[in-house]
């Protein structure tokens, strides 16, 4: 049977010498120095006739036999499951805490999800999204990431928005129609991915500035679209940052690099919308980087700013407590951590108007990217934009 490709026989786990080859594969990958194995498209590992192949029971047992094969041999080595499902079918591969499979997860749901809020301007998906993450055993850590090198998937959590009359197949349409700039006013910039029309159903590809708005700013030499764009970038980045685990950044995301549509002049991939953001290195925008008055610069400094304030405080370790506040506004996100007498409200902005948070927290807070001290009541957030506010209870004793 296979999967993925005609041509892409899957291996049949129900035979052990495959399973002691695989094993022997890993390990000898470890003893190379590798620090981390990364298990692809883990749920479809065990192959059935007459089921879905899909999440299996016999999956779970193989990857906790990795699992246990790794601990023993190379305990420092940590594996990742690549799991692209619905939230309900990803948390699993985590195991549990006394008989664990993967170390680490990507986290697959809150990028889509992130995108889509992107599209909708609707927080409420995001929020359910991660109210979940927030309850799970701080042991489960995931990789947060905007984009990397596949598709985006719409794998999103359709029973929870049924309540608010959104069917799959249609909403699926809309967020494809947007981010491809296809849709009235979207600056997005993006290309479908294994588009079946009868179904109505595609994937998106795209570079984090350009479904951004920044490849359609630079078109057309708006100042006001470029500094919208650049500013919802940040935003996202400071979205991730803000969240437990461990932050990736596809390499050209921190120059705000844009789709590279060479592909369809080359045969072996013109098939494959993956590679409109596998473009190589634009090395003119890493020249950019230090010049704050191009948006390469702009973004680039800013993700920097923002990676040192991380650095800088221990709530954004995994071990923080984290939650969610209700804003009153189902444009802004607003998420709450804690973590050794510090505090940080974080509130995201997704509309395009300035919009406020009605949340009303006693403390004074310290605005970590202006400096200002003021209260957390009814805070304004500009358009596409985000606030971080920081609070020491050290200071106070």
């Amino acid at each position: 049977m296979t999967t993925f490709y005609p041509y892409q026989w899957d291996l049949n786990y129900g035979n052990p010498k495959v399973f002691n080859d695989m094993t022997e594969n890993m390990l000898y990958l470890c003893n190379k120095g590798i620090d981390i194995i990364r298990l692809d498209a883990t749920p479809y590992i065990w192959k059935e006739l007459g089921t879905s192949c899909r999440n299996l029971p016999q999956v779970h047992q193989l990857v906790r036999i990795m699992h246990i094969a790794a601990q023993i041999v190379c305990p420092s080595v940590l594996l990742l499951g690549e799991v692209v499902m619905e939230p309900s079918k990803v948390v699993p591969y985590f195991g549990t805490v006394e008989k664990p499979e993967c170390h680490l997860l990507y986290n697959v749901t809150t990028m889509a999800t992130m995108w889509h809020t992107v599209a909708t301007k609707d927080v409420r998906l995001l929020r359910h999204q991660l109210e979940a993450v927030y309850r799970l055993p701080k042991q489960y850590v995931f990789l947060n990431y905007l984009r990397c090198h596949d598709d985006i998937g719409w794998g999103l959590d359709y029973e929870y928005l049924e309540q608010f009359g959104i069917t799959e197949a249609l909403h699926k349409e809309y967020l494809n129609d947007y981010l491809t700039g296809h849709y009235h006013n979207s600056d997005s910039r993006g290309e479908l991915y294994n588009n079946d029309p009868k179904l109505r159903d595609a994937r998106l590809c795209g570079t984090t500035a350009s479904l951004c708005g920044l490849e359609a700013a630079e078109q057309q030499f708006s100042p006001y679209m470029t500094n919208r764009a650049v500013n919802l970038d940040l935003m996202l980045h400071a979205f991730l940052l803000s969240q437990s685990g461990i932050p990736v950044l596809y390499s050209g995301d921190e120059v705000g690099q844009l789709n590279d549509y060479s592909y369809h002049l080359d045969p072996k991939k013109a098939d494959d919308s993956r590679y409109v953001h596998r473009g190589k290195m634009r090395w003119d925008l890493v020249e950019q980087r230090h010049d704050y008055t191009t948006p390469a610069g702009r973004i680039y400094q800013g993700i920097q700013t923002l990676r040192k304030i991380r650095n800088e405080h221990p709530l954004f370790m995994s071990p923080a407590d984290t939650w969610i506040l209700e804003p009153f506004n189902d444009h802004v996100l607003a998420i709450g951590r804690y973590y050794q007498d510090e505090k940080l409200i974080a509130l995201f902005n997704f509309s395009e108007m300035e919009e406020t948070a009605w949340i009303n927290e006693p403390e004074y807070y310290t605005n970590l990217l202006t400096g200002e001290v003021s209260q957390a009541l009814s805070v304004n957030i500009p358009a596409c934009d985000f606030v971080w506010l920081y609070h020491s209870y050290k200071e106070e004793q």
